[in-house]
C-alpha cells in the first residue's frame, strides 16, 4: 500500500475515534445530569456511554497498518 493511502486512512481513523469519544463524553454528561429522570436506567446508560468512550479511545490510539 502506498504512503498516501495509509496516511489518509490513519487520519480518518483518528478523526472518527475523536468523534466517537466526544459523543461518549456528551452522552455520559447528559446521563449523569439527568439521573433523577432516568432512575434505575442511569447505570445502564452510564455503562453504554463508557463503552462508547473506550471504543473512541481505542480508535484514537490504534495503529493502522
Amino acid at each position: 500500500m502506498s504512503e498516501e493511502g495509509s496516511f489518509g486512512l490513519n487520519v480518518a481513523e483518528k478523526f472518527f475515534g475523536f468523534i466517537i469519544l466526544v459523543m461518549g463524553i456528551v452522552g455520559l454528561y447528559f446521563t449523569i445530569t439527568s439521573a433523577d429522570a432516568l432512575m434505575m436506567f442511569t447505570g445502564f446508560f452510564g455503562f453504554l456511554s463508557v463503552v462508547v468512550i473506550v471504543i473512541g479511545f481505542v480508535l484514537m490510539t490504534a495503529k493502522t497498518e
